[in-house]
């Protein structure tokens, strides 16, 4: 079962970044191409990827903690880290600007913990009324 739940943790959490990226897009009146998604989408996937390795998510996927918070600090940290070193998002000089620091915390905190924090609990209360019964 926990191997079912890490393959679709992954997809889930890949999804929501890509979501994350695209609501950023269109917010912003960029183009949706496929390649504009992917530059703005792959720095937080890559901070995806280190968070889940580090965490190993795999293990315990509908964790909040410690899956779900290392995976999204990470997310967030190495995204950041990566758009300043690749010049993304340079507003009049600032590498960084504060502005979206913020709403790419909160909005990635909502979707990387939030899904976790409606199925981790459903999930494991269904694994105790199944195994009472059997």
């Amino acid at each position: 079962m926990t191997r079912t739940w890490s393959w679709l943790a992954a997809v889930v959490d890949i999804v929501l970044i890509v979501a994350f990226a695209l609501i950023g897009r269109s917010s912003h009146a960029e183009a949706t191409s496929v390649v504009g998604l992917w530059t703005t989408a792959y720095p937080f996937l890559a901070g995806w990827a280190v968070g889940f390795l580090v965490v190993r998510g795999w293990t315990r996927p509908l964790r909040l903690w410690p899956t779900g918070v290392v995976v999204w600090v990470a997310t967030v940290a190495v995204g950041m880290l990566l758009r300043v070193l690749t010049g993304q998002g340079d507003v009049a000089g600032d590498p960084l600007p504060l502005s979206f620091v913020l709403v790419a915390t909160i909005s990635l905190a909502v979707f990387l913990l939030g899904w976790r924090a409606i199925v981790g609990p459903v999930v494991a209360r269904s694994g105790r009324r199944g195994r009472g019964r059997a």
